[in-house]
């Protein structure tokens, strides 16, 4: 029985040194020959998540509609004033009350949404409230996610990373053959692909039992691109520069 066949072997990049031809109808000198490396190249970047909401709920049930406004008041304005002092601008909190009449009482509930773009600051507003307020406020785990501007930066990112790396290796293609490397001629992004990371959205599906690095690593996004390059060829390596 005959071995299998060998896997096709994998080009990377290509030395095209044939002549090119001259336009039909041309009149005048030849075409110098045309000389070029064709590359191809990639890179996968990966960014954490640059916000987490965390969301606060508390609640009072008295039997004075005044009472229960009041106490939930109180609460609110600490919370509040936690996170002022820890840097967090008003706009980045969200209240959202609820007043009703449960029987013969009063019933108050809240709920608090912050917005963090420093998850330590986010530890310690959580940790002060906790405690300082007890049980009297309940803590949702944060919800981590990416802003529209953080995954533009990560597509950016890669892609230039990706152009960095295949005209590194035209430039190894070059000195293996003696030639200089001249300037592009053609950079064409072949493929793109994104994968992971948290959008920003209200609902968070993940397990309480994770750990707050558990769920920045799985927040996480992740990006690569191959991309496909013709650069010129310039001539010979100056055998002076190749001695220094």
């Amino acid at each position: 029985m005959a071995p299998p066949a060998p896997p096709p072997s994998r080009v990377f990049a290509e030395l095209d040194l044939a002549p090119s031809p001259a336009p039909e109808g041309r009149v005048g000198p030849p075409a110098l020959p045309g000389r070029e490396v064709h590359v191809s190249g990639s890179a996968e970047q990966s960014a954490r998540p640059d916000r987490a909401r965390v969301s606060l709920r508390l609640g009072s049930r008295k039997e004075a509609a005044e009472a229960a406004r009041s106490s939930v008041s109180r609460r609110l304005q600490y919370i509040a004033h936690s996170a002022r002092l820890h840097g967090v601008p008003e706009e980045n909190m969200t209240v959202t009350e609820d007043f009703s009449r449960v029987e013969n009482t009063y019933q108050m509930e809240a709920e608090v949404c912050i917005i963090f773009s420093d998850f330590g600051k986010m530890q310690n507003v959580c940790n002060l409230l906790i405690e300082k307020l007890g049980t009297s406020v309940t803590i949702n785990p944060p919800h981590f996610y990416h802003t529209p501007e953080a995954i533009d930066t990560l597509r950016r990112q890669v892609c230039v990373t990706a152009v960095g790396n295949t005209r590194r290796k035209a430039q190894e293609v070059c000195r293996l053959f003696g030639q200089t490397l001249g300037k592009p001629l053609l950079i064409k992004e072949e493929e793109t692909k994104e994968w992971g990371g948290h959008i920003d959205s209200h609902l968070s599906h993940s397990d309480d039992s994770q750990t707050l690095q558990e769920r920045i690593q799985n927040a996480t996004a992740y990006a690569s691109c191959r991309v496909f390059a013709v650069f010129e060829i310039k001539g010979k390596e100056n055998s002076r520069n190749k001695l220094l």
